[in-house]
């Protein structure tokens, strides 16, 4: 891994700190690049496959990009939660959370660490987590949100792939992604892939990630 990469351990807070630091200009990037919207016309096309009261865990919510998506896109009450090492990050994530809620969907932030989440095992019936794992071995990441989906469960992760366009954001953001046969084959440890989505080229977001929907058997 380059030196510049902020690799978390279960006990290290550096990438929240450095997140704290750049949450503005973190935030101005999701602004500008459309991932909202390409969440948006995921979720559509991908119903999330959840029911009423279901228990979801955004998992590294940064400034709330994902989870406002989830509030658009879902349609009954379920018990939503979202973490994030940065608390300058949820800060904001609550401020759009509490501007841009028509449903008045209840959302529970947490500060922790995706190594070491302050859940019980088997907590949460959908995890989702797109930007953090980059920032972790990804055996140990993986292994702890398989930790906290119940059986039967689902995982969905939006990774990055390596690509000229990753390079320039690895620099910008001090991660590193995983190949994507990495990616699967650990994934294939704890989960049963069901979908691979890779974003159009046409969005912004397809240059760099894709999106991989898993259940935990």
């Amino acid at each position: 891994m380059a030196e510049y990469v902020l690799t978390a351990t279960k006990s290290n807070t550096r990438p929240g700190s450095f997140y704290d630091r750049i949450e503005r200009f973190y935030d101005l990037t999701f602004k500008l690049n459309g991932y909202g919207r390409s969440l948006d016309q995921y979720f559509e096309a991908h119903p999330l496959p959840i029911f009423p009261d279901a228990r979801i865990l955004d998992a590294g919510c940064g400034t709330g990009t994902l989870t406002l998506a989830l509030l658009r896109t879902l349609k009954g009450p379920v018990k939503l939660m979202a973490l994030d090492l940065s608390a300058s990050s949820m800060a904001t994530a609550k401020k759009y959370v509490n501007k841009n809620n028509p449903e008045q969907q209840a959302v529970r932030f947490t500060r922790g660490n995706i190594l070491a989440l302050p859940y019980a095992d088997e907590a949460f019936d959908l995890v989702v987590t797109s930007g953090v794992l980059e920032y972790v071995a990804l055996d140990e990441g993986l292994s702890e949100l398989a930790r906290v989906i119940s059986r039967g469960g689902y995982l969905l992760q939006l990774p990055m792939r390596p690509s000229l366009v990753t390079s320039l954001l690895e620099m910008l953001f001090r991660f590193k992604a995983h190949p994507m046969s990495k990616v699967s084959e650990t994934t294939d440890r704890y989960f049963q892939v069901v979908s691979h989505y890779r974003f159009p080229p046409f969005h912004v977001i397809g240059w760099s990630r894709s999106a991989v929907l898993a259940q935990k058997i």
